[in-house]
């Protein structure tokens, strides 16, 4: 007997044969052949999922794995933001599937990133909200982000400030303007994500806002929005005129 990829084993035929093709190769070999001729609009979550999972199960019908983790976490987006600890709660799935799905989910931030980061002014940066929602939006737990920008609007630094519970992430007003001032950064973008969906701002994410633009202003920092993101959306503090 000789492994099968994460959780199954091959048993080769007697006298040395080689064993019949397994009936989902053909499965795989179709549906790599789809994405590849119309991208990923022909393919489902889950079966994008799939093509992932071929590379780290690579003797097993993974259709079964993915839809159940579809099921269980939502969706695609969902699912490879899931934390490694929640994707080894599902069984067949091996350490090497969930560093792909990782990878993945690296990648696409890499790249929401870098096209933030070749926007020139905040104005034109129609890219900043997808890489704030690819980076925070399917996480279940809050985080505070900030986008620290120079006189001229250019991001010159991207950092997570804090990361919390289910429905609170703590925030230091006086330490976010010290960070500004290290930098040298004379604006900000405030981002924060609400795991339960809703991106409609609370009472204390108007009142934490007000704090750092008072304690800001006088540093001759400004704070153009904050904004925040979930999975069923986004909102802008500034839009709604809460700033």
């Amino acid at each position: 007997m000789s492994p099968d990829g994460e959780g199954g084993f091959g048993e080769a035929k007697a006298g040395g044969a080689k064993p019949a093709e397994p009936s989902h190769a053909g499965h795989r070999d179709r549906l790599r052949e789809r994405f590849n001729a119309a991208g990923d609009a022909a393919v489902a979550d889950y079966e994008l999922l799939e093509l992932i999972l071929f590379r780290a199960i690579p003797r097993r019908d993974v259709k079964p794995l993915a839809k159940a983790m579809i099921a269980r976490f939502g969706s695609f987006a969902e699912t490879i933001a899931a934390r490694p600890e929640r994707l080894r709660e599902i069984a067949g799935l091996g350490e090497s599937a969930i560093t792909d799905l990782k990878i993945v989910e690296a990648a696409a931030r890499r790249l929401t990133k870098g096209a933030v980061k070749a926007r020139r002014t905040l104005g034109s940066w129609t890219e900043v909200l997808d890489y704030c929602r690819t980076a925070m939006a399917f996480s279940d737990r809050e985080e505070f982000r900030i986008l620290f920008l120079d006189k001229r609007n250019m991001l010159i630094g991207d950092e997570v400030q804090g990361r919390g519970t289910v429905d609170h992430t703590p925030v230091y007003p006086r330490e976010v303007v010290r960070r500004a001032l290290e930098l040298g950064s004379t604006a900000l973008v405030l981002v924060h994500n609400h795991p339960s969906g809703d991106p409609t701002p609370s009472t204390a994410d108007i009142r934490m806002t007000h704090e750092i633009i008072a304690i800001a202003k006088p540093m001759g920092i400004a704070v153009h929005d904050h904004l925040i993101v979930g999975k069923h959306g986004h909102s802008s503090l500034k839009a709604l005129k809460f700033i």
